[in-house]
C-alpha cells in the first residue's frame, strides 16, 4: 500500500515559501489511527458530562432520545460516506457542498464549521483546566488552559502522524473505559459481579419511579435537544481520511461501523446508567450520571476515575478540534475561500498557518470565557450551538445532488451507497428541520436563542459568500470585456 498525497497546495503565482512543501497534505495517518479516530470520534466529553441533564429531563425515555438522534447520525454519516468514499478530501462535506450546491454553500458551511470548532477549543480547554486545577491547585486554571492548548498545538504542528498517535491513545482510553463501564455495570445489573451488592440495580428502574416516560412523550423531544450536540465529531473520520494510506477504504470502514459504535457506546452505556440507579436519584444530578452509577456499586474513588476519563475525552476533543478546524481552513484556502497562506504546507505536510490561525482564535475564545463568560462568550457559545444541525442539513442536500452527478460521471466510485435513496435522505431532512423548529419553542434550555443566534451568524456568512461570488463574477465579466 503506497503513501499518496491527496491535495496540491502550490500557489498559482509560484511564490511559495521555499520551506513549504509542494506536495500538500500527506498520507501520514495509519489504518490503526483511522480506526481509533472513527471509534472514539462518537464518544465526546458531552456524553460523560451532559447525560445527567438528559436523564433528569426525560427519565429512562432518554434512551429513545439517544436512539432517535443516533439513527439520524447514522443516516447522515451514510450520506457523507457515500460522497467521501467517491471523493476523499480534507474539506469533506464543505468540498462536497461546493461541488453539489455551489461555492456559496461550501464557503458558508466551511466557515461555520470552523467557527464551531474554535469555540469548542475554548470550552474543552476550560473544562480540562478545571479538572487539572483540582489535582494541582498551585497552577491557576488559566495556566492549565494555556498549557493544554500549547501542548496540543505543538502536537498538531509536528506532523499529522503525531496528531494520529495522540488521538489513538486518547480514543483508546475512552473506548476501554466505556467498554469496562458497560461490562461491569451489566454484570452488577444481573447480580454476577462478585463482592458488589447493588440493591438499587434492576430492570425495574426502567418502568418504576413514574414509568418509562415519567414526564410524558414530549420529554423525549426535549431530550433530543439536550443530546443532539454530543454527537458532533462523528464526521471527523471523513476529514482525516484524506491523509490516510487508503482514503476510500478508511471512509468505507468508518461509515459501515457507525451503527454498532453508537449502539454500544451511547445506548449501551446510558442503558447501564438508568438500570443501575433510579432515574430520579439525586446523586445523578449532584455527581453526574456515570460517577453516580460507579458509586452505587461501591467502586472506590469513582469520582477521580471519572475525572480522569473526562479529562482524556476533553484532550481528545481538543486534539481533534484543532485538527478539524485547521483542515477545514486548509480546504477553504485551497478553494480560494480563505487566505492562500492557509493552503500552504510544511515539508511534513502540515498546514502550519491554518493551525496557528485556528489556535489563535481558540485562545481569544478562551480569554472571552474567563473575562466575559456571561456576555461575549455566551454569545459565541449559543451562536455556534446549532451548527451541527446546519452541517447535517447541507450534507443531505449535497448528497441528493451529488448522487446523480457521480452516477453519471464515475459510477464505479459509488462503493458506499445511501440506503433507499432518495427517500431516507428526505426523511433525514424532515427530521432535522423538525428539530430546528422544535428548538424555537424551547425557552427552558435556551434552544430558541441558540437557533436564532446560529441563524444570525449563518446569515452574515451567507451574505459574505454571495458578495464574494458577485465580486468574482463582475471581475470575470470585466476581464472578458477587456479581452
Amino acid at each position: 500500500m503506497t503513501s499518496q498525497p491527496t491535495l496540491t497546495t502550490e500557489p498559482e503565482d509560484g511564490s511559495a515559501d521555499p520551506s513549504q512543501s509542494r506536495s500538500g497534505l500527506q498520507a501520514g495517518l495509519k489504518n490503526r489511527h483511522l480506526t481509533m479516530i472513527a471509534i472514539g470520534g462518537v464518544i465526546g466529553a458531552g456524553l460523560f458530562v451532559g447525560s445527567s441533564s438528559g436523564i433528569a429531563t426525560a427519565g429512562p425515555g432518554i434512551l429513545l432520545s439517544y436512539a432517535l438522534v443516533g439513527t439520524l447520525v447514522v443516516l447522515v454519516m451514510r450520506m457523507l460516506g457515500e460522497m467521501s468514499a467517491a471523493n476523499p478530501t480534507s474539506g469533506s462535506f464543505s468540498a462536497h457542498a461546493d461541488r453539489a450546491l455551489g461555492p456559496w454553500a461550501g464557503f458558508s458551511i466551511g466557515w461555520l464549521y470552523w467557527f464551531f470548532w474554535v469555540v469548542v477549543l475554548a470550552v474543552e480547554a476550560t473544562a480540562g483546566a478545571k479538572i487539572l486545577e483540582g489535582w494541582i491547585p498551585a497552577v491557576p486554571q488559566w495556566g492549565w488552559a494555556l498549557i493544554v492548548m500549547v501542548v496540543l498545538t505543538a502536537t498538531n504542528l509536528a506532523s499529522v502522524g503525531s496528531y494520529g498517535e495522540f488521538e489513538f491513545w486518547f480514543a483508546g482510553i475512552k473506548v476501554v473505559a466505556i467498554a469496562a463501564f458497560i461490562v461491569v455495570g451489566g454484570l452488577a445489573l444481573f447480580g454476577l459481579l462478585p463482592g458488589v451488592d447493588s440493591d438499587q440495580a434492576g430492570l425495574g428502574n426502567l418502568t418504576e419511579h413514574g414509568g418509562f416516560l415519567p414526564h410524558g412523550p414530549g420529554a423525549v423531544l426535549t431530550g433530543v435537544l439536550l443530546v443532539v450536540f454530543s454527537f458532533m465529531g462523528s464526521e471527523i473520520p471523513t476529514l482525516a481520511a484524506g491523509e490516510s494510506e487508503d482514503p476510500q477504504r478508511a471512509v468505507t470502514k468508518a461509515t459501515n461501523s457507525i451503527i454498532w459504535r453508537i449502539a454500544v457506546f451511547y445506548l449501551g452505556s446510558i442503558f447501564v446508567v438508568v438500570t443501575l440507579l433510579p432515574w430520579d436519584a439525586q446523586s445523578i444530578v449532584d455527581e453526574g450520571s456515570y460517577v453516580a452509577a460507579l458509586d452505587s456499586l461501591g467502586i472506590p474513588n469513582a469520582g477521580e476515575i471519572m475525572n480522569f476519563i473526562v479529562l482524556t475525552s476533553v484532550l481528545s476533543c481538543l486534539n481533534s478540534g484543532l485538527y478539524t478546524a485547521s483542515r477545514m481552513a486548509f480546504s477553504l484556502g485551497e478553494r480560494g475561500d480563505a487566505p492562500k497562506a492557509f493552503a500552504r504546507t510544511t515539508r511534513r505536510g502540515v498546514p502550519q498557518t491554518a493551525i496557528l490561525s485556528s489556535v489563535v482564535f481558540g485562545f481569544v475564545a478562551v480569554f472571552f470565557n474567563y473575562k466575559f463568560p456571561d456576555t461575549v462568550f455566551l454569545f459565541l457559545l449559543n451562536s455556534s450551538g446549532a451548527v451541527a444541525l446546519l452541517v447535517w442539513l447541507v450534507i443531505c442536500f449535497s448528497q441528493l445532488r451529488l448522487r446523480r452527478i457521480i452516477q453519471a460521471e464515475t459510477p464505479e466510485r459509488l462503493v458506499v451507497r445511501m440506503w433507499l435513496y432518495p427517500y431516507l435522505t428526505w426523511a433525514a431532512v424532515a427530521v432535522i428541520v423538525f428539530v430546528l423548529g422544535y428548538m424555537l419553542t424551547d425557552t427552558e434550555h435556551d434552544g430558541r436563542s441558540t437557533v436564532l443566534l446560529t441563524l444570525l451568524v449563518a446569515a452574515v456568512v451567507l451574505t459574505v459568500a454571495f458578495v464574494k461570488q458577485r465580486t468574482i463574477a463582475r471581475r470575470a465579466a470585466a476581464g472578458t470585456g477587456k479581452g
